[in-house]
Order: C-alpha cells, then structure tokens, then sequence
C-alpha cells in the first residue's frame, strides 16, 4: 500500500514506518524536525529509514494547511497514520499554543487531506492521558473522559471528537490508539525511561515527583507498532450494537473506533527504578519531588477491546524492555554521542 505517516522521524513513527518498509508498503514520511529536543536524534531516525528505496521524506509543519494540502496531493496515500503532534503533558502547561496549533489546528489539515484524498483509513496516535481525573484502573475505552488534567489531553480527547465528526459527515474510517507511556530504543530525551537512565550513568539525582508515588502501565516500542500495523489493515467500521440512547463513547454508527494500546502490566515508580538499577548494574540518587501539575497518578490499560478487534497482542517482559533500551542507550545513543 502506499501510506503517509506523519511523525516519520518521532520515536514512534520511525519504528511504524520501519515495519511498513519491511513488509513492502511504500511509504511517505512527514516531519517538521522542530527543536522541541535535540534534532540530531531524529534525523538519526530518519536515515535509518532513508536507506529504504520505498521511503521518501518531507518535512513539513502541520499547522500549514497548503504544504500539508501539497504534500497529501503528492502523496496519493491510500491510507494514513497520524503519529505527529506537539507532545509533553508538561510541555503544555508552559507552552499552550504549540500544543493547540500542532495537535488541534494540524489534526484538522491532516483530516481535510483525508477528506480530499478519500483514504481508506487514517489511524491517530490519542493518549492515555484522556482519562485525566477518571481514578478507575484499569482503563477501559468506555470510561469517561472529560476531566483532562492537562491541555495536552484536552488535545487528544478533541482529536477523537473530531474523528468521529469527519466519520460521520464523510464516512472516513477512523481509528484511535491511546498510547500508555511507550519506552525503548530511540526513544524521546523527554522520556522518563530516557532522563532515569541519563541520570543513572552520570550520577545525578533522578526527580521522583509525588515522591515516588506513581503508577505507569510502561509499554514496549514494538508492542505498539505491531497493532498499530494490525488496525491500519483493518479499517474501522460502524458498529451495529450501536445505540444513540445509551451511545458507547469509542464506536458509532459511523466507521469509527478507538482503542487503548498499552502493556496491560502498570508498575511503580519505585519498582522500575529499582528494575533500571538491575540492569545498568549502579545505584540511583533519588530526589524526592511533589506532584507536578498536569500529572496523573496511575495509569493501566484494559485492552480486551483491541483483542477482540485485533487479537492477541505481544507484550514485552519489563526488565527485557529494559535491558534492549539500555543497550541501544550504551551503545548507538551514547557511541554516536562521543563521535
């Protein structure tokens, strides 16, 4: 298929886009490269991926509709994955209005290039984030969702909405994946996994907000990207138990659908620094901090529905996470680093 991934050069994308070119898909990547952190690692990522014949990269901002407009023409994609976005639940809280133009202004260009390209599918990257204030664990995808305890979710959770209108007006198949706090190899500085591990090495104090107290349903790179693939292949659909007197939240009568998209295994802070210590063999300085506005203290994935939609997904042991991230860290981040 041909397909046009946005956030081709983002920690994610490039894992998706590498599978799409291994399985022969041609693919289209699209990137602004911005500084939000250093643009060396993601065009790191991205000559990774320049090294397949099928890939061909753009970089292009989404908040500019005419760019985004040309590059989709250009494109031709029969189907979509929207994994770009202004991401930081913290990084929102200081910096609204590039959370509101990339997640809010550029989803709807990237749905008008679907309405104009009439694809087949468009599959989005939303957030675990959306469940806010919801204290329920664990998540489940019929939960509600209208207490975001940062603007950054308030985004994702528009992003769905949204979704669902151009399903609805346009008949677009449109699928939703709420990511819970992906980890591993060439992954995002931001990252705990990353600033932990950063921290570990050069002996600096790890800021354990809330001191500590926090849950995390941590999920492996690989066990995203392989059902993203999965529900990229099979469009959304409208789903006939759908009752407008008493309407499921995340189907419709419209093709549309989203799905929560994590390790289904949350773990403590605590307990995963201890897991970091392990497998870096050294001792971390622990810096006890409060919570931190936007923040969330536990997440965990209920994902029954994307197994029944999809079935079984892979899911990666913690501490064999870890160790594959702390080898690329040692090795191709840090190596490439010193050179």
């Amino acid at each position: 298929m041909k397909i046009l991934l946005t956030g081709a050069a983002g920690f994610i994308g490039m894992h998706v886009a590498l599978r799409l070119l291994a399985r022969g898909d041609e693919v289209v990547g699209i990137d602004n490269l911005n500084d939000y952190y250093d643009p060396a690692l993601k065009l790191a990522r991205l000559a990774r991926l320049r090294a397949h014949p099928d890939f061909r990269f753009e970089q292009v901002s989404l908040e500019d509709g005419m760019a985004l407009s040309e590059a989709f023409h250009r494109a031709t994609p029969q189907r979509v994955v929207h994994l770009a976005a202004q991401v930081g639940v913290r990084h929102s809280v200081v910096a609204p209005h590039a959370s509101a133009g990339s997640n809010l202004q550029g989803f709807v260009n990237v749905l008008e290039g679907c309405r104009a390209m009439r694809v087949e599918h468009l599959v989005y990257a939303s957030s675990s984030s959306v469940y806010g204030a919801n204290a329920q664990l664990p998540y489940v995808e019929e939960q509600g969702v209208d207490h975001p305890m940062s603007l950054y979710a308030a985004t994702k959770r528009a992003n769905e909405l949204m979704a669902h209108a151009y399903s609805h007006l346009f008949r677009i198949p449109t699928t939703g994946v709420r990511f819970f706090t992906v980890y591993g190899p060439w992954g995002r500085p931001d990252m705990a996994m990353f600033r932990f591990t950063k921290a570990i090495l050069e002996g600096q104090p790890l800021d354990l907000y809330n001191d500590g107290n926090m849950v995390r349903d941590f999920t492996y790179v690989d066990d995203v990207a392989d059902p993203v693939l999965r529900l990229l292949d099979k469009p959304a659909t409208p789903d006939p138990a759908f009752d407008p007197a008493r309407p499921d939240p995340v189907s419709s009568d419209a093709p549309f659908r989203v799905f929560n998209v994590g390790g289904g295994h949350p773990v403590h802070l605590l307990e995963l620094i201890s897991a970091l210590e392990d497998t870096l063999g050294r001792k971390a300085q622990r810096r006890l901090m409060p919570l931190q506005p936007g923040d969330v203290l536990a997440t965990g994935a209920n994902t029954q529905r994307l197994h029944d939609w999809i079935g079984p997904c892979p899911a990666t042991p913690l501490r064999v996470g870890l160790r594959r991230f702390a080898d690329w860290y040692l090795t191709s981040y840090q190596g490439a680093a010193r050179a």
